[in-house]
């Protein structure tokens, strides 16, 4: 397949590939094994999840290629950038808009909630359009934080985005499902108004 780099992150790069016989763009996730060293529960539990799911409004995992130096997934491309970078541009949302916004994410978390899966880091930089088109749909990605659920057990890590974690969560108590719903609408707050509902360049007076 013809290749070409599209993002690099802190331990792998994505690649914009193109299927010979159909010539159908996606893009490939290309993860360094010595990268993996220490972290490969947390890759077997994003893949995982990723496994479980097919929905219009999540990025779907569609292969894996295991080599002896890097393990490859094939990722759906979505090309319309971070609903992070069009909030920049836009300043704010109208209510009609916003609103068509947070039903899609809705649907989704609703859809991964009956899996059983809670994502644990929404946020608009994890948010995707599919297309540069204003009403393109949107797409929730990155299951790197998100957890399924075992009967009977409930969460206590710590994790997420400083802003957009659950007081439960920072308070390192059990929580379940329910903190997606309240990063939503921390997303809900910063579509309406331009700007987050908490605040600070420091992280320890922002939790409190």
């Amino acid at each position: 397949c013809c290749q070409c780099c599209q993002d690099r992150g802190a331990f792998s790069e994505v690649v914009l590939a193109e299927e010979k016989q159909t010539h159908r763009l996606v893009a490939i996730k290309c993860i360094p094994k010595k990268a993996l060293q220490g972290k490969e529960t947390s890759i077997e539990n994003e893949i995982t999840v990723l496994q479980k799911i097919k929905h219009p409004n999540i990025v779907s995992l569609e292969e894996i290629y295991d080599s002896p130096t890097h393990l490859y997934l094939v990722m759906q491309l979505v090309a319309g950038g971070e609903l992070f970078d069009r909030i920049v541009e836009r300043g704010c949302y109208t209510e009609r808009d916003a609103s068509q916004l947070i039903s899609q994410i809705l649907h989704a978390v609703h859809y991964l909630h009956q899996l059983g899966i809670v994502h644990r880091d929404l946020k608009p930089e994890n948010l995707l359009y599919c297309g540069q088109e204003e009403d393109s749909p949107i797409m929730i990605s990155d299951f790197g934080l998100s957890k399924l659920e075992d009967k009977g057990s409930v969460m206590s890590t710590a994790c997420g985005t400083p802003g957009y974690v659950a007081p439960e969560v920072l308070a390192q108590k059990p929580y379940g499902k329910a903190v997606d719903c309240w990063s939503i609408g921390v997303i809900s707050y910063i579509l309406l108004c331009g700007y987050p509902p908490f605040y600070d360049d420091n992280d320890a007076k922002l939790f409190e």
